[in-house]
């Protein structure tokens, strides 16, 4: 069962429908790129790291053979028939929702168009950064702030706009993130399932193992330090964290981690070290496994936490991929300077350099979701869920998908509900009832 989308949505779609409604001479003069450009139109100089691989054509494809081309070629003549900056924000926000909208309906089936499958997280992620660009090249006649508006719209284009929970009472209330595709220097064609999964599960209702129903929302979230320094994990979860019949009574991160089986990470870290491997813009931070620093941003807060997700249950889930409780993390012991990796949780009085899941972005979007949760909703359950990465690309460079990556992916976005189902408490996990990762993880 699916609910039915907020009624704001009606006025995001009516604002996808009217460019293409004004007749010709009423198409005002505009400096963005005309509305009849195509989507694999080149970039312009000066955009960033992310946005410069829309130069390769399999980019546009992915957005074309998912019906979502329109998006790109008609919000151009939206931003043009503003004549406000506060009009200009609620254009963008309504383009964002609708993008959204368009890719959860896609890949739960309610969206037919394109020939890639339904369950694809990418033609998302690559629709939206051809829409920055074309954001990025509007030249208004008014004053406006290019950063904020291009916010408003990847938080709309993300989730994060009228996403809400329903408030039926007897339901619980599950909120999940996800992550876009990253790695994509080495393979641009790359998938997330985390981003697949919470595609599929947002607005649905569920049974849970207990017998309970329970409602899903989700957010899909950037592979960008920049954005986690604005805030925007913080953005994603506060509302869902504050008191009330729409508040969340669950949170969990997912984002894609290890070969062949699912992680359920008991400590996240408060440090990054993931240098030299950068984001999706390209971008460092300066912190490495000898040298952890501290993300911008950050409240008070322990260098460690731990899941309070109910372990023992969701790691009961065994086919088609295992599922362990990991507890190892890398830490600079009290009175020492140099790092060193535990198997069985920090020691007291450590500095951390990693989480279960690392000193990346995933293990900061658990930290700075479980630290917000601990000052707001402190009994909420929270953690963070890893999932095996995403196999089966063809070999031929041209082909965007194939029989081995679908089926691939069914089974890790199948399996991330079926775990989902199955935390139906909020016992903390408890260790000698759960299979651990071997030594190096």
């Amino acid at each position: 069962m699916t609910f039915a989308r907020p009624a704001t949505l009606a006025a995001a779609l009516a604002a996808v429908l009217l460019p293409a409604a004004l007749p010709a001479q009423a198409q005002p003069a505009c400096s963005a790129a005309a509305p009849s450009a195509t989507v694999g139109t080149p970039v312009a100089a000066g955009v960033d790291g992310e946005q410069t691989r829309l130069q390769d054509a399999r980019t546009a494809a992915f957005t074309e053979r998912a019906g979502l081309g329109d998006f790109v070629r008609r919000f151009p003549a939206a931003l043009c028939a503003t004549r406000s900056a506060a009009e200009a924000e609620r254009i963008v926000e309504a383009w964002g929702e609708a993008l959204w909208w368009a890719a959860v309906d896609r890949a739960q089936g309610r969206r037919r168009g394109g020939d890639l499958p339904a369950q694809d997280d990418r033609p998302l992620y690559w629709t939206r950064l051809a829409m920055t660009v074309r954001l990025g090249e509007w030249k208004p006649d008014f004053a406006a702030d290019a950063d904020r508006l291009r916010q408003r719209f990847e938080d709309a284009s993300r989730g994060l706009r009228d996403n809400g929970f329903s408030g039926s009472p007897g339901v619980r209330r599950v909120f999940v993130s996800g992550f876009d595709p990253f790695g994509l220097d080495a393979e641009l064609r790359r998938a997330n399932p985390s981003g697949s999964a919470v595609l599929q599960l947002n607005g649905k209702r569920i049974s849970l193992a207990d017998g309970t129903r329970a409602e899903i929302r989700a957010v899909v979230l950037p592979v960008r330090y920049g954005d986690f320094d604005r805030g925007i994990v913080e953005r994603a979860f506060g509302p869902r964290l504050t008191s009330g019949p729409r508040a969340a009574d669950q949170i969990t991160t997912i984002s894609q981690g290890y070969p062949g089986l699912f992680t359920l990470e008991a400590w996240a870290g408060r440090a990054r070290s993931a240098d030299p491997y950068p984001d999706n813009v390209g971008a460092l931070v300066g912190g490495t496994r000898e040298h952890p620093v501290t993300a911008p941003g950050l409240g008070p807060g322990a260098e460690f936490i731990a899941t309070t997700l109910p372990a023992v249950e969701m790691t009961a889930v065994q086919q088609p991929f295992p599922v362990r409780l990991n507890t190892a993390v890398t830490e600079i012991p009290a009175g020492s300077d140099r790092p060193v990796d535990r198997e069985d949780g920090p020691s007291a009085g450590s500095r951390a350099v990693a989480g279960g899941g690392g000193g990346y972005l995933s293990n900061e979007v658990a930290y700075r979701s479980n630290r917000l949760r601990l000052e707001l909703a402190p009994t909420l359950p929270g953690g963070h869920l890893h999932t095996p990465v995403l196999t089966g690309l063809p070999e031929q460079p041209d082909r965007l998908t194939g029989p081995d990556l679908e089926a691939n992916e069914a089974a890790i976005t199948g399996e991330v509900l079926d775990v989902l189902r199955h935390a139906t408490g909020s016992r903390p996990p408890g260790r000698g009832s759960v299979s651990l990762l071997p030594p190096g993880r």
